[in-house]
């Protein structure tokens, strides 16, 4: 039943991939002035950067919609019974599902360098609530620095913002660039290269793997790296101190 309504709508399955984040579209939210849609996080996170220009035709976009965009409900409604294909292991399953299916999935986790165990976070000496410190701690805190070694971040005479780490690509000789530049490097002079290595980027964070490598790089930039996650979560609290504060915040919002 669902591959014959998909096969009399006029959308075809890369219809429903954001342009952003290059995933099925989670939230898909539409620009009035030129109709591209994209992921609702990912639209929110564009305007951050654009203020004012679609992330796609650098078209207009209104204040309204910048703060509060409008939900492509009627994209939502055909990805329920819109089947596609899983990108790794060809799976047949509707758009809506995809997602959830890539979280089990592990051809998709190996291919796009996504580990299938939950990230844990390790308490900084430094975090708030953890004015005591003990040997695991003390412990944690070494292993991050060995690696992590200083050259992946901020290093006098470059141009980057102060607090903002830089990475060298693995795949050529260019070094100290921010995630944009790698992301924007990697895109214009690295779409043929599928050499397996391992994401600098992935390895700078708390639940990095030095031994987990990356078979296609670029694409796992583009899949996992269009935006900072610092922009989201405190990656210097542990995630028990995390879901405190979130819980704490939630009861000053109102609804």
């Amino acid at each position: 039943m669902a591959e014959d309504e998909s096969a009399s709508t006029p959308y075809t399955e890369d219809d429903f991939y954001c342009p952003i984040c290059q995933e099925v579209f989670k939230t898909p939210v539409r620009v009035a002035a030129c109709q591209h849609v994209f992921c609702r996080k990912c639209f929110l996170t564009a305007m951050k950067e654009s203020r004012i220009h679609c992330p796609l035709c650098r078209g207009s976009v209104t204040r309204r919609e910048r703060a509060c965009p409008e939900r492509a409900l009627d994209l939502e409604t055909i990805m329920r019974s819109f089947p596609g294909n899983c990108r790794c292991c060809s799976q047949r399953i509707e758009l809506y599902r995809m997602r959830q299916h890539y979280k089990t999935c592990e051809k998709y986790q190996d291919e796009f360098g996504v580990s299938s165990a939950v990230p844990t976070f390790q308490l900084s000496p430094d975090s708030v609530g953890n004015s005591n410190s003990n040997s695991n701690s003390e412990a944690s805190t070494s292993g991050n620095e060995a690696r992590h070694p200083p050259q992946a971040y901020q290093e006098e005479g470059n141009a980057s913002p102060p607090d903002q780490p830089t990475f060298d690509c693995p795949l050529c000789e260019e070094v100290n660039m921010t995630r944009q530049h790698l992301l924007d490097h990697c895109n214009s002079n690295h779409r043929a290269h599928v050499v397996p290595v391992i994401c600098p980027i992935c390895l700078s964070l708390p639940w990095g793997d030095p031994t987990q490598l990356t078979r296609n790089f670029v694409s796992h930039l583009n899949q996992r790296h269009q935006f900072d996650y610092e922009d989201f979560v405190n990656l210097q609290l542990d995630e028990e101190t995390q879901y405190q504060i979130a819980i704490e915040e939630s009861f000053h919002i109102n609804i």
